[in-house]
């Protein structure tokens, strides 16, 4: 029989006394009472926060947005295929956000920060970043002082366009709105290279997997991507990805504007 060394139990009764938590600690779960058109109603989650990111069993994510007497409604950032009636809903506790950061630029990610350009994870240090927030006051906004040149004669002489100002491309199919967009976003490269850069976030909301792509390629061709990231929610995606980019791609602007730098951000939809 082995012999029992006293200091030995003792240094293992300390160990896990260390770790012992005398309060219980409730983890609140809810129950899917209702799915379908990527909205799902759910009981039993009666402290959950407007907002709030939810897990599914499935591993899908959700946010909450209405909250009424006696159920929660919440949208589903994944395909609703995968959520069965009866399926047990956990409580995140933190607010619908993504994880922003450095390595960003040069990648091409979804709504919620995930990278899908198969150069694996996102480097570097992230920072949280919520999908809503709310936006600083009139009193505390800097005057539009410096102009943001887009590469064409004709709208850079028409036009002023400052940086810090939002500017409406509005016109028919195939007339070239998404070029200009593209142009002004390359004509940032000189900036770039000067060590002045105006970091550049092109969100593609509903388009064609195959659309973005070429997006991509043209922009890594004339070397505008070292400076750029690209949010896509593509034609394929659910509805609530496609309704949160514009979110998410504010989101990663506003890592940049808190740091001190300057960022353009492009929403292109069909």
């Amino acid at each position: 029989m082995a012999e029992v060394k006293p200091a030995e139990v003792s240094a293992i009764l300390r160990q896990q006394l260390s770790g012992f938590k005398s309060e219980q600690e409730l983890e609140e779960v809810g129950t899917v009472l209702q799915v379908g058109d990527g909205i799902a109603r759910i009981y039993g989650l009666s402290k959950v926060q407007s907002g709030e990111l939810i897990e599914f069993a499935s591993g899908l994510k959700g946010i909450v947005l209405n909250l009424e007497e006696d159920n929660v409604g919440a949208v589903v950032l994944g395909s609703s295929n995968d959520i069965k009636e009866g399926d047990v809903v956990k409580r995140t506790g933190k607010i619908a956000s993504l994880q922003v950061g450095e390595g960003m630029l040069g990648r091409v990610v979804d709504t919620m920060g995930h990278p899908i350009d198969g150069k694996g994870p996102i480097t570097g240090k992230l920072y949280e970043m919520p999908l809503e927030r709310k936006a600083p006051g009139v009193i505390y906004r800097q005057p539009v002082t410096e102009p943001l040149q887009t590469g064409l004669k004709a709208i850079d002489a028409m036009i002023p366009i400052g940086r810090g100002q939002r500017e409406l491309i509005i016109g028919d199919r195939q007339t070239g709105k998404t070029a200009v967009a593209i142009d002004t976003i390359i004509n940032q490269k000189e900036f770039y290279e000067a060590g002045n850069p105006v970091f550049c976030i092109y969100v593609a909301i509903g388009q064609k997997g195959s659309t973005v792509a070429n997006i991509q390629r043209v922009l890594e061709e004339n070397g505008a991507m070292p400076y750029t990231v690209i949010v896509a929610a593509t034609a394929s995606d659910p509805a609530p990805m496609q309704f949160y980019a514009p979110f998410a791609g504010a989101a990663i602007g506003e890592f940049f504007r808190d740091s001190g730098r300057p960022a353009l951000i492009v929403y292109d939809d069909l």
